[in-house]
């Protein structure tokens, strides 16, 4: 197996009496897509939080690619080529297509007083990366307040193509989603892990869970309960992991 691409250790993290997470041990490797389920105040908002750097853990450490990493802001998390799609996709919807796609990291042409957004270059290779998805797509210009969901959340993912990223931590990318749209939404996962992304599947969606993963890690009050490979598994299983009616095997 190849060495873990991302590893968490011991990750705790306390608000006063409160543990939302209590010693989680985490790892993923490059391509491999890992499921994380738990129920809700599972601590899986605050773990995936931690990962993207907009929590900082009580205790525990992070490596990346085999050394020590602090991810003290998701400005480091991005740095270290790790992307997160919230439920809410953090979308504006004044901006177009590319300006949410390239939001903050807009390419320059000029210099000086004269330097401007090249937004050819925006509109080129926002179309370029727009074409290998599987949701159609309108042009690069186009206002996001007038898309559809599947085709806001591509535009979220889309960045996570675009900028090449190791990891993406994907929170419930098909919620609130009709059939069609989950199903392409889904093929588009499935092209980014493809491609060599590492990603990080958090759901309460159980059958697109298995159909996805190659494993699932389950929290279940601030601590891992499971770590499992899929294939393993079914959907009454998971729920059984998740509710605490069934435990690991040793």
């Amino acid at each position: 197996m190849t060495a873990p691409l991302l590893k968490a250790s011991g990750i705790a993290k306390h608000y006063g009496a409160v543990r939302a997470l209590s010693d989680v041990d985490f790892e993923i490797r490059p391509g491999e897509l890992v499921g994380l389920v738990g129920d809700n105040g599972a601590g899986k908002s605050t773990f995936v939080k931690a990962l993207a750097g907009a929590v900082q853990p009580t205790s525990g450490t992070f490596e990346l690619d085999g050394k020590p990493i602090r991810l003290a802001s998701p400005q480091d998390a991005r740095e270290a080529g790790i992307e997160t799609v919230y439920q809410d996709l953090g979308l504006c919807d004044n901006l177009t297509v590319a300006e949410n796609i390239y939001l903050g990291r807009e390419p320059t042409r000029g210099w000086g007083p004269w330097r401007r957004v090249d937004r050819r270059r925006m509109g080129a290779e926002v179309r370029e990366v727009l074409g290998t998805l599987s949701i159609n797509m309108p042009d690069p210009g186009a206002q996001v307040t007038a898309l559809s969901g599947g085709q806001r959340q591509a535009v979220a993912l889309s960045r996570c193509k675009l900028w090449q990223r190791r990891l993406v931590l994907l929170d419930e990318p098909t919620a609130a989603l009709g059939v069609q749209e989950s199903a392409r939404v889904v093929e588009t996962i499935r092209e980014l892990s493809a491609a060599g992304a590492a990603i990080v599947l958090i759901s309460h969606d159980i059958p697109m869970v298995l159909a996805l993963t190659d494993r699932i890690v389950v929290l279940r009050k601030g601590s891992k309960a499971a770590d499992v490979p899929t294939a393993d598994v079914g959907e009454h299983d998971v729920v059984a992991l998740i509710t605490g009616a069934k435990r690991e095997a040793a």
